[in-house]
């Protein structure tokens, strides 16, 4: 992942992506929307967004909060990890949806570019084998 944002800046633009999917095309994203997905306050959602907006991941504006195409393209990147390594959690080793959840989330951000790699080559040949 890119090295100017912090393990917080993308579970912040993740949620954004997440919340703006699940609302649709039209669904306005806010602050008390990210604040209720991540579960943190609203002055720690206005410090994130400030940060994300002024390192151009994402656009503040009236009718809300969206992400710039390097915003979108990155998290999307991180959410594809989240994916893949909750599907390894799951469907490989069997761990409990709940927790697969939780331990994805953590993983995410630690794993190298080279581990994060094999790990979905693995995982797209195990479900190809399938």
């Amino acid at each position: 992942m890119v090295e100017n944002i912090h393990e917080s800046g993308e579970d912040y633009i993740e949620a954004i992506l997440r919340i703006k999917e699940r609302k649709g095309r039209n669904g306005n994203v806010r602050a008390v929307d990210i604040a209720e997905a991540l579960g943190v306050s609203k002055p720690s959602v206005s410090r994130a967004v400030k940060l994300l907006s002024a390192k151009g991941f994402i656009n503040v504006t009236p009718d809300g909060i969206t992400l710039t195409d390097a915003g979108q393209k990155y998290a999307e990147a991180v959410f594809d990890r989240h994916k893949i390594i909750r599907h390894f959690f799951t469907d490989i080793l069997s761990v409990n949806p709940e927790t697969a959840e939780e331990d994805a989330c953590r993983v995410e951000h630690a794993l190298s570019e080279e581990t994060y790699r094999r790990l979905k080559e693995f995982v797209l040949k195990t479900n190809a084998a399938s």
